[in-house]
């Protein structure tokens, strides 16, 4: 069994991986990279070289190039010492074309083209776009950068490199002052004793110099510790939650804001929805910001906010889970009853509710239960993300759960009339066994085994969502993620949601099969027994 789950998990990396390859390959090679300005408000007021410049400043963002602008290259050169805030004036100075350039500029141009041409970037120099009277154009401004397309591996092998991210005291560059590095251990978490004269327990490790200022801390929320030593990465997204990771995008919680009195570091006291404990490092924030200095001690500002509903996550595996649940309560047994009691009434109606299942688009029943819910019950149509009734949960999980019912009714009827012609259950009837047992004790148990290897999928699969189910009852889930960022050529969710789903899949695989080898014990994956 343990060389079975090590070959199986090698095998489901390998996977996980070739699908990231082929997502990659699709959107970055097959889809015309141009598409990513059609909703971007920004492209439209842009006019002559301003506009290439941003299109190529966009293209990085979305993971297409690597894009180097010359004045980039200059603030190095000013930071490494070799040009001083005198010198730089003329090196920035661009002429209006390449011949008119000053004789520092001319210099550290050439610098700049011979150093990224040989790391096989193209150096592209816009010349400055004048009006017929010799006027510069507004955004006509010269100007000179090096870019180059990513090459695929070179994507693939950072996407995997990055996606772990660990935290540690040297994540602040060395040049900020900051104080002393490290790490400090506290029984009494300040965010809970602010004053210094309560002592509620709460353990916490507080980093300096790390990432995160909490690296990990307790609370009353699920799962009550929480850690940040270590946080996944799955890309970041450029405009479904533009400058948010994936994984946050799918987990900070939503709604309006939880307002409550709170003690920051200063000693300021006001109702704010600020969650302390997710504080991560932004350079020089306070000198930028006066209410960050007047609540902050330190460049720990940047925090994420309470608010009253759930994550994307949240609500589509609250959902999904309660929708499965009742599927495996009422699917099983009917689709039991149904073999048992063959050509009856049971069976014909559940017959004829499989064929309604299959025949009809779910998008069409799905609108027949919201508008007889909302008409003969008056349950709530609509998913309001600020409301604490619980009706509102009923007509999503029953339309979800509408199909797996009759997937489960028609497998379980399908296993169950298959074992019925098996040569055990001749036996077992010339042996005098009455028919109930005979369900009950031998037919049922073998019957199930194959419905077994779907039940992790069916829980584990709860966190995607359902897309048309969240999209009809206007369910702020998980589900129409994906479909939004391709809608939005958002890249990095794309590409970010689709390992999720992946990983998701072969975990719920693996699952299967060992849950299979549990329930029967004949399931062996150890190479004895072969």
């Amino acid at each position: 069994m343990g060389k079975y789950l090590v070959k199986r998990i090698l095998h489901g990396i390998v996977s996980v991986i070739c699908v990231v390859i082929i997502v990659m390959i699709l959107v970055y090679s097959l889809l015309q990279r141009e598409l990513i300005f059609g909703g971007d408000p920004n492209y439209s007021k842009m006019v002559s070289n301003a506009r290439t410049t941003y299109e190529y400043s966009r293209y990085e963002a979305f993971g297409y190039v690597d894009y180097i602008p010359y004045a980039d290259y200059i603030n190095s050169l000013i930071s490494s010492g070799e040009l001083n805030s005198e010198t730089r004036k003329d090196a920035v100075r661009l002429g209006r074309t390449a011949d008119d350039d000053n004789e520092t500029a001319a210099k550290y141009v050439k610098q700049f083209s011979e150093m990224y041409q040989s790391k096989g970037y193209e150096i592209m120099r816009l010349d400055a776009d004048t009006k017929s009277n010799g006027q510069i154009k507004d955004g006509g401004q010269p100007t000179i950068f090096a870019v180059r397309d990513k090459p695929l591996i070179s994507r693939v092998v950072n996407y995997f490199t990055h996606m772990l991210f660990i935290d540690n005291i040297h994540y602040v560059d060395e040049s900020v002052d900051i104080g002393k590095r490290g790490l400090t251990f506290t029984l009494y978490d300040p965010v809970y004793n602010p004053t210094g004269t309560e002592h509620k327990f709460s353990p916490a490790i507080i980093g300096n110099g790390t990432l995160h200022k909490y690296l990990l801390y307790f609370d009353g929320h699920f799962p009550f510790i929480h850690q940040q030593f270590a946080t996944l990465n799955l890309g970041e997204s450029y405009t479904v939650n533009r400058g948010i990771d994936v994984f946050t995008t799918m987990t900070e919680s939503q709604g309006s804001y939880v307002l409550k009195p709170m003690t920051f570091p200063t000693g300021l006291v006001e109702d704010s929805a600020d969650d302390l404990h997710s504080a991560t490092y932004s350079a020089g924030s306070r000198d930028m910001n006066k209410a960050y200095a007047e609540r902050f001690t330190d460049d720990y500002t940047n925090v994420l906010t309470h608010k009253v509903g759930k994550s994307r996550l949240g609500y589509s595996f609250v959902i999904g889970i309660i929708s499965t649940i009742l599927a495996y309560i009422l699917g099983l047994p009917i689709g039991l009853l149904m073999a048992r009691y063959k050509d009856g009434i049971l069976d014909k109606i559940g017959t004829v509710y499989i064929m309604f299942i299959i025949a009809v688009p779910s998008l069409a029943y799905i609108f027949l239960f919201k508008a007889l819910g909302g008409s003969w019950f008056h349950l709530p149509t609509l998913f309001n993300v600020d409301s604490k009734d619980k009706l509102m949960y009923i007509l999503p999980i029953i339309s979800l759960a509408l199909p797996s019912v009759a997937n489960l009714m028609k497998w379980m009827r399908r296993y169950m009339i298959d074992q019925m012609n098996s040569d055990y259950v001749k036996f077992a009837r010339s042996g005098g066994l009455s028919e109930t047992e005979i369900f009950t004790k031998h037919i049922w148990k073998n019957a199930a085994i194959p419905i077994t290897h779907g039940i992790p999928g069916s829980v584990i699969f709860a966190m995607t969502g359902a897309i048309i189910t969240e999209r009809v009852y206007s369910v702020p889930g998980a589900g129409g993620l994906l479909t939004v960022a391709i809608n939005k050529y958002d890249n990095g969710v794309i590409v970010g949601v689709t390992l999720f789903y992946a990983i998701l899949s072969v975990i719920s695989i693996i699952l299967g099969d060992v849950l299979m080898s549990m329930v029967d014990p004949r399931i062996s994956f150890s190479d004895k027994a072969r």
